[in-house]
C-alpha cells in the first residue's frame, strides 16, 4: 500500500487574508502597563511579546489606535507583568472594552503596586516584572507597530527564579507558566524536558 506523500496533506493558505488564525501557535501572555493622560493607569494583555535579542530589550506588537501605544509614545515608558495561571480571569478582564467615558472599569479589580524606576504600575501576584524605557517604535506593519523598550528594572518571584543549584523542572512545576494559544485558547505549562542541543552550539 502506497503511503500518501506529505505534500498531499498540505493546505495552501490564502495570503490575501491573515494566516495566523488558521492554525494554533504558542505565545506568552503579559500585561503591559502604561500611564493614562489623566494620571490613571492602563493595563492591556498582549501576546505578540518577547525579548528582543539576548540583551535587555523587550518588544511587543500594538496599534496606534490603542491607548497603550499613545501612552508610551507620550511618556516613553511602560511596564510588563507576567501573570500566573491563577490570574487568567483577571488578565482577561484587562481586555474589556472602554465605557462611554473612555474608562476601563474592569481595571479596578486588578491589584497593582508602583514600579520602582519608571512611572507606572505592576500587577501584584505576577511572577516576572519588567520596567522599560522606550527605545523605539517601528510603524508600518500594516495597521500594527512594534514597540521596543530597554529594561531598566527587573524582578522575579523567588519561586520562579532559575538558580544553578535548582532543577529547572522543579522551578516550572512550582511556578507554572501561563501561555496563550492563538487564536482564543490558553495552556498552563507545568512540565518540561531538557532540549537536545547539539554539542558545541552557541547563542
Amino acid at each position: 500500500m502506497q503511503m500518501p506523500n506529505a505534500s498531499d496533506r498540505l493546505v495552501e493558505l490564502d495570503l490575501h487574508e491573515p494566516i495566523w488564525d488558521r492554525f494554533f501557535w504558542v505565545a506568552p501572555l503579559v500585561l503591559i502597563g502604561t500611564r493614562e493622560a489623566d494620571g490613571g493607569h492602563d493595563l492591556a494583555p498582549k501576546h505578540m511579546a518577547m525579548p528582543m535579542g539576548w540583551k535587555n530589550y523587550f518588544g511587543f506588537v500594538c496599534t496606534p489606535r490603542h491607548h497603550t501605544y499613545q501612552n508610551i509614545k507620550r511618556d516613553g515608558v511602560f511596564t510588563v507583568s507576567y501573570p500566573r495561571p491563577s490570574q487568567l480571569v483577571l488578565t482577561s478582564l484587562a481586555a474589556s472594552p472602554r465605557c462611554d467615558d473612555d474608562e476601563k472599569t474592569a481595571l479596578s479589580v486588578l491589584p497593582v503596586f508602583p514600579a520602582s524606576v519608571v512611572d507606572g504600575v505592576l500587577v501584584q501576584g505576577a511572577t516576572v516584572f519588567l520596567e522599560c524605557e522606550m527605545d523605539r517604535i517601528i510603524d508600518g506593519f500594516d495597521v500594527n507597530s512594534l514597540i521596543v523598550g530597554r529594561v531598566v528594572a527587573a524582578r522575579v518571584d523567588e519561586q520562579a527564579e532559575r538558580m544553578p543549584d535548582h532543577d529547572d523542572q522543579a522551578v516550572i512545576h512550582d511556578a507554572p507558566l501561563l501561555t496563550y494559544l492563538h487564536p482564543g485558547r490558553f495552556a498552563v505549562i507545568e512540565n518540561s524536558l531538557s532540549f537536545p542541543f547539539p554539542a558545541g552550539m552557541k547563542k
